[in-house]
């Protein structure tokens, strides 16, 4: 599987010497493993602020490759679709996917083995059982309203 993150030309483990506000965007997007989970459609508890992942996919997630199948374009179909930033990562960490490489790094804690910067490969990913792939519905399939039937444990 080619890897659609060019993750070439980078320093050696970078994340474990450079700040994320410090990072090009070359390397901010090489810290993305593709595992997908940030596209699933999440319900949070408005009294407790806790964070549910549901099997439903944005309409633009492609469940085989786990990536925006419009990713450049997104936000002509998606508008509020969120750009993660370092300035923006402390108000969205928390529904990110406890596996994430932002809010992992956020949080001043390790990538894990299978991440593709240390793997050498987008499949690890998959192969760890890390990421969505054959699990997920569209949203236009589901009803609003009946997502919470479709909650399910984040795959880790």
């Amino acid at each position: 599987m080619s890897d659609p993150i060019n993750r070439t030309g980078l320093r050696h483990r970078f994340w474990e010497r450079k700040p994320l506000k410090n990072m090009n965007q070359h390397e901010w997007e090489a810290l993305c493993d593709g595992c997908g989970k940030c596209c699933l459609n999440k319900l949070e508890d408005e009294d407790s602020g806790e964070v549910a992942l549901t099997r439903i996919a944005c309409r633009l997630l492609d469940d085989e490759s786990c990536r925006c199948s419009q990713y450049e374009i997104r936000h002509q179909f998606v508008p509020d679709c969120i750009v993660l930033r370092p300035d923006n990562l402390d108000t969205h960490a928390y529904w990110m996917p406890e596996t994430c490489a932002y809010r992992l790094l956020w949080q001043k804690k390790p990538l894990p083995d299978w991440h593709p910067l240390i793997s050498g490969t987008p499949q690890s990913v998959h192969d760890a059982g890390v990421s969505v792939r054959g699990m997920t519905l569209s949203e236009f399939d589901i009803p609003e309203d009946e997502w919470e039937e479709y909650v399910i444990e984040e795959p880790v």
